[in-house]
């Protein structure tokens, strides 16, 4: 049961390092990259849907995104959920596809990016911190019903920390990549 709760709680990390993986790749950073746009929700006749699954996402160039959306009748749909969506760049429909150009990015627009990516990784902190509570509190629960030692959940407590530490290292690089490429584009 014990060593249950730590494969847990390696996984629950892995999961929080995951989901900032995928929140960041949804950041703009001044280069073009499917995930600024693959999610964006799109109402097609009457149901959401994110824009993958209406067409294919391609970059041709460093600073370009091409949308071909399959079925033509959802074009002006498109079009309408990236104006709606927090990108903040105009769509320019070009016949049968969607071009969007990735503008420069400012200094401003660097912090405030800058300060995003942190938010995000301070809330998977959070969540890894929390992970980490929840694990504690079923070892203390298993050493209180006697079915694990004290000197055991000693043991099991600098486990859990030091798997605790090592994630919230793994998102601070993670952090410290992203910040980069924000300012470095």
């Amino acid at each position: 049961m014990p060593q249950n709760l730590l494969k847990d709680l390696k996984n629950r990390a892995a999961k929080t390092l995951e989901h900032l993986r995928g929140t960041y790749a949804g950041v703009r950073t001044g280069r073009a990259h499917p995930a600024l746009v693959e999610d964006i929700k799109v109402d097609y006749f009457g149901t959401v849907m994110p824009l993958k699954q209406l067409g294919t996402v391609n970059i041709p160039e460093p600073r370009q995104i091409v949308i071909t959306v399959w079925d033509k009748t959802a074009l002006k749909a498109v079009e309408k959920a990236i104006q709606a969506s927090p990108l903040g760049i105009n769509p320019q429909p070009d016949g049968e596809v969607i071009r969007l150009n990735i503008p420069e990015l400012t200094r401003e627009r660097r912090g405030e990016l800058t300060k995003l990516v942190n938010k995000y990784a301070e809330e998977s902190r959070v969540a890894v911190r929390n992970i980490r509570r929840e694990t504690v509190d079923s070892f203390k629960k298993l050493e209180k019903d006697s079915k694990i030692g004290e000197d055991e959940l000693k043991k099991y407590q600098k486990e859990v920390q030091d798997i605790t530490d090592e994630t919230i290292k793994k998102i601070d690089v993670i952090l410290a990549e992203k910040e980069k490429e924000i300012m470095d584009e």
